[in-house]
């Protein structure tokens, strides 16, 4: 950070956080508190600063997702306690269990992250089970999260966007898990903001630039409505919602249009107050009064009211056409599922009695745990970590059984995940199944709403081949243990068809010998060679052989190899393949690169590079329209990149969209400006006129953005022409 908090703000903070949450705690606690908050910042090197962002982070904590006081402990003290090294028993004399095992769980995820372990590791792993522990402490984790970005802008620009991608990819998506939409959407808009600069510049302007015709829009389709429900004697609030930018970035993205033609920029929430008996008919019954008003898009209506969503969100959602022919969307929900979808899975807590847990969230930690209990090797723990990344970024398939229980699988998982999912021994005999009352295969692929029943036969076994269908950790992870104690049951055959063949010929049992018999045949391992031969594939006449003649020794001369003037090289070294005028990540020249098609850079754009599959680095415009997926998905493979040196003699090819009138000679203009600039070259140019506006695409040849910039210049001082903007 290069920005220090002083004693004035630090006691702003200070008095905002005893004011409210002062009262959350115990008055005996909140005396603790107040004496070891006291003493470890004038005995200890406990700055301001990082007590400060602990009372914001819990304020966060207690106001946003309605953490209870063990919560806000735990955040105070992880502070105070890790930076001092004080025992964790020193915690529980003071404070009791249950802050304790929240602190340890703090210290155990933030001490990985300080000894700099990357989350794409193999340590992942590791870092799993501590968020698993107790799910308060992946809530805090987020809103840490979220305090950060919400400060970001004291920090660093190399640490904002490592900070921002991180977020981006991890945590903004395990909010949305979560149920944490209010947080998640703030954390996708902040991430945009740093790592997109430009787009989300752009966005936020046409956004405060349309406020005053959106609101006259909203009012105006809210009054009739209201009257409506009024009169249906429903109590209920209304108001208009605006997409956030990361949402509206994401439409103009997949739809590839500008932002003039998103016309679903806001929503109207209809929030009704009624007992919980009634919710279901009474958000129905505003349903009707909408739709009676206005035509229903049937293709875009959501009930998560019937069966809500697995992080607990409920709502009904509908899209209409409303005045002046546009698409509105309606979310319908009672304040209950109001507060579940803004505060996710925590505000569960407050309508189960105020017990501080939830069989959801119980169900999720239980699955999360079953993963991390199944591995053991590289393979597995690589495979427990695509799993959380498909559990994180995924949507998810619900399936019910013969009785109506609802199960709920990746989706893209087959009858053989379910049945594994059911039980490992209805997984291990499954035989295909019967769905929806027609008889499937065990890879037939699981939709939303099927009705599935498992059949089985006490003789079939598990196959390598069932592993190319299935998707879940715990199916593969059955299957694997079951080839394997398949494997280990014929090499105890083998081994002892051997032991009688030797007894039976007057030969002793010789390890050696066997190791070497299993290489010259060509078997990586023993147990592969006694499988071999429980199968009858090993020839044991030409065994007896070699036991009593022995085998022909092969010497093979190898030359010696020295360690003389070998240097390890880095990945980005190995790919190294030519000299230009970039460096990439930490100051690295000469790495092998090309220039991303999707968004052409040239010289001068602000840039950052993406390690290919192959193993090269891509160079993108940091306002690529890949760039957000790109940072989301896989932003462990993001590096730093910057132009460095000149760009002469070097020309990029980039290709530019003119808007405008389509008036007599406005494409001679265009065509005489750009020909009279020095350095850019005109390849080829395209136009398409329509309803009195012309689209022009020009293909240029160019040395630096900053040509780009200066022609731009000059070209929006023709008359007629309204935009222009490089594709």
């Amino acid at each position: 950070m290069n920005y220090e908090l002083n004693k004035r703000e630090f006691l702003g903070v200070y008095r905002d956080f005893m004011r409210i949450e002062g009262q959350r705690i115990d008055t005996k606690y909140m005396q603790r508190l107040k004496e070891d908050i006291r003493r470890f910042t004038t005995e200890h090197d406990v700055t301001l600063d990082a007590l400060a962002k602990s009372m914001r982070t819990a304020m966060i904590a207690h106001r946003e997702i309605s953490l209870g006081h063990h919560s806000i402990e735990a955040i105070l003290l992880y502070t105070l306690i890790y930076k001092t090294g004080t025992p964790l028993s020193y915690v529980e004399e003071r404070y009791g269990e249950s802050t304790t095992m929240l602190v340890e769980g703090l210290m155990k995820v933030y001490d990985l992250y300080n000894r700099g372990v990357a989350v794409e590791s193999e340590n992942f792993r590791k870092l799993l089970i501590s968020l698993a522990q107790d799910v308060r402490v992946i809530m805090i984790m987020i809103v840490e999260r979220l305090d950060t970005m919400r400060h970001l802008h004291e920090y660093e620009i190399d640490e904002q966007q490592e900070i921002a991608r991180e977020v981006s990819y991890l945590y903004a998506p395990l909010a949305h898990r979560m149920g944490l939409y209010g947080i998640k959407t703030e954390l996708e808009d902040l991430s945009l903001k740093y790592t997109s600069r430009e787009v989300y510049k752009e966005i936020a302007t046409k956004l405060n630039e349309t406020k005053r015709s959106r609101d006259a829009y909203i009012q105006k389709f809210i009054e009739p409505v209201k009257a409506r429900l009024e009169a249906e004697g429903l109590k209920f609030s209304i108001k208009g919602r605006t997409k956030s930018i990361h949402s509206i970035w994401n439409k103009i993205r997949k739809q590839q249009v500008p932002f003039e033609k998103v016309y679903d920029l806001f929503a109207i929430r209809i929030i009704i107050d009624c007992p919980i008996e009634r919710e279901k008919a009474a958000c129905w019954q505003a349903f009707s009064v909408v739709t009676d008003m206005y035509t229903a898009n049937t293709k875009r209506l959501r009930d998560w009211i019937s069966v809500p969503k697995s992080n607990g969100y409920e709502s009904l959602h509908v899209t209409v056409m409303g005045p002046e022919g546009k698409w509105v969307e309606v979310q319908i929900r009672t304040e209950r599922m109001d507060e579940v979808a803004e505060k996710g899975v925590a505000a569960h807590w407050k309508y189960k009695g105020g017990k501080s847990d939830s069989a959801q969230m119980d169900e999720w930690l239980k699955n999360l745990r079953d993963l991390l209990e199944q591995g053991g090797g590289e393979d597995d723990n690589m495979e427990v970590m695509n799993e959380f990344k498909m559990q994180l970024y995924d949507d998810d398939v619900f399936v019910f059984t013969p009785k109506g229980d609802l199960h709920q699988l990746h989706r893209g998982s087959t009858v053989l995940d379910f049945a594994f999912g059911i039980h490992t021994r209805i997984g291990s005999q499954c035989m295909g199944a019967i769905v929806n009352g027609k008889h499937v295969s065990f890879k037939y692929e699981l939709q939303n709403g099927d009705q599935v029943e498992v059949i089985t036969s006490p003789t079939q076994t598990p196959r390598a081949d069932w592993l190319n269908w299935t998707k879940t950790s715990k199916a593969r992870s059955r299957i694997k243990q079951a080839l394997k104690e398949a494997a280990h049951k014929e090499a105890e055959n083998g081994r002892e068809m051997l032991l009688r063949r030797l007894k039976n010929w007057k030969l002793e049992f010789d390890d050696s010998l066997v190791n070497r018999a299993a290489r010259k045949l060509g078997y990586k391992t023993l147990m592969d060679f006694y499988v071999a031969i429980n199968q009858e594939k090993v020839n044991l006449l030409q065994l007896r052989d070699w036991f009593v003649d022995g085998f022909e020794e092969q010497e093979q001369q190898q030359t010696p190899r020295t360690a003389d003037g070998f240097e390890q090289e880095t990945e980005l070294q190995r790919i190294t393949a030519k000299d230009d005028a970039l460096v990439i990540d930490r100051n690295l020249k000469n790495v092998d690169y090309t220039l991303a098609r999707c968004c052409n850079p040239i010289y001068g754009d602000e840039i950052f590079g993406f390690v290919s599959v192959s193993g090269g680095i891509k160079i993108h415009k940091k306002d690529c329209p890949n760039a957000p997926q790109l940072i989301s998905r896989f932003g462990y493979r993001i590096v730093n990149a910057r132009w460095a040196g000149g760009s002469t003699g070097t020309e990029y090819t980039t290709t530019i969209r003119i808007i405008g009138r389509d008036d007599i000679g406005i494409v001679t203009n265009i065509t005489s400006v750009i020909s009279k600039e020095q350095g850019i070259n005109m390849r080829s140019i395209s136009v398409d006129s329509n309803a009195g506006l012309f689209e022009g695409t020009i293909t240029l040849v160019v040395h630096q953005a900053s040509q780009l910039e200066a022609l731009f210049k000059k070209l929006r001082t023709i008359k007629g022409v309204k935009q222009i903007f490089r594709v």
